[in-house]
């Protein structure tokens, strides 16, 4: 794999298997909780469909036709008119620690921006080291508890940041 074959891209149908893949992958390898988790997020399965409004979008990251990553925004529940969240950042360990997840994050928070929201929201497993370093080098601060209604009740770690 080449930097000339990576592919950063909107989510497409036929990407909803590729990065459930990834996803659950991850769970798994960093032993992260799978109840009350994107593990079983009913959303999972289907990535591509339940970012298909005018206010959210699914960035996917492949090389050679095989997806290797991704990363999306909505509005947060309770906060949808000036609140997105960051959601579902998850990459192959093949990509890992070579840049692409950082700069994925860049293309979601300017994504964010162009939207019109005023902030964004993160939640995050505290074993996910690598990725909370990313969200704190672009300015999140971290939270007492959780924003929202994600229904992510095992996720520990809360983060907001304003654009």
């Amino acid at each position: 794999m080449s930097k000339d074959n990576i592919v950063i891209r909107e989510i497409g149908p036929n990407d909803n298997s590729g990065i459930e893949q990834v996803i659950r992958a991850c769970f798994h390898e960093f032993n992260i909780p799978l109840e009350g988790t994107a593990y079983t997020d009913p959303e999972t399965k289907q990535i591509f469909q339940a970012y298909q409004n005018t206010n959210d979008v699914y960035f996917v990251i492949e090389a050679d036709g095989e997806i290797l990553g991704g990363v999306g925004l909505k509005p947060l529940a309770g906060f949808e008119t000036t609140v997105c969240e960051i959601q579902k950042m998850y990459f192959s360990s093949k990509i890992r620690g070579k840049g692409y997840g950082k700069l994925l994050f860049s293309k979601c928070l300017e994504a964010a921006k162009s939207l019109g929201y005023k902030q964004c929201y993160i939640e995050s497993s505290t074993q996910l080291k690598a990725a909370i370093h990313i969200y704190e080098t672009h300015g999140f601060k971290h939270l007492d508890k959780a924003l929202g209604d994600t229904g992510h009740f095992s996720c520990g770690v809360w983060m907001l940041k304003d654009l």
